[in-house]
């Protein structure tokens, strides 16, 4: 069986002001996500547009170190600096980017996995920059549910997602890492 190579990519904010905020719930899933796949500690690389980087031969996972909504720039550094590792033509062919995000839209503890391109960022201005960083090209991206407020009105809403986690949310973040963790699997193997 082959293993299809990945680069899962997280977008929000970055640490360590934003450590653990709602609006970084990928950031914090992603951390939990390595214990799950059992690769290395997060390392700065300026390779990797000074994102953090965590590979193993299995799986290259990477947080992208800008703000969340101009996260485009680096991830399409850090996805080309990932297809040049590749060694063959079939392994680019077959490499995909996985974006892990916050979705609003969805309850705390849920994930949504969309795969495709052409999708809608859906008012998440982080995938619209990412978007239109790599025009046209197909990606996943796996929302992880921080809930929404009970107000619509943006600056409740900004306050909303720039808050901090509790205690209890950062644990079902750490659940949610196991969930992410068998969709990456399930790519990995071609099954999804």
């Amino acid at each position: 069986m082959s293993i299809r190579p990945l680069f899962i990519a997280s977008i929000g904010n970055p640490p360590p002001t934003y450590t653990n905020t709602l609006h970084s719930a990928g950031h914090t899933v992603l951390n939990y996500v390595r214990n799950w796949l059992l690769t290395p500690q997060f390392e700065k690389s300026h390779f990797y547009a000074s994102g953090l980087l965590s590979a193993s031969p299995e799986y290259t996972l990477w947080q992208s170190p800008s703000l969340m909504n101009i996260s485009g720039r680096p991830v399409s550094i850090a996805w080309r600096t990932f297809l040049s590792t590749l060694s063959t033509p079939e392994a680019k062919r077959a490499a995909r980017l996985v974006v892990v995000h916050d979705e609003l839209e969805l309850a705390i503890g849920k994930i949504k996995v969309r795969e495709g391109k052409g999708m809608s960022a859906k008012g998440h201005n982080g995938l619209k920059s990412v978007l239109g960083a790599l025009p046209g090209m197909e990606f996943t991206r796996i929302g992880v549910g921080i809930g929404r407020c009970a107000s619509r009105e943006s600056r409740d809403v900004a306050a909303y997602v720039m808050r901090k986690m509790t205690s209890d949310e950062v644990e079902i973040m750490e659940d949610v890492a196991g969930q992410v963790s068998e969709v990456v699997r399930e790519m990995e193997r071609g099954v999804r």
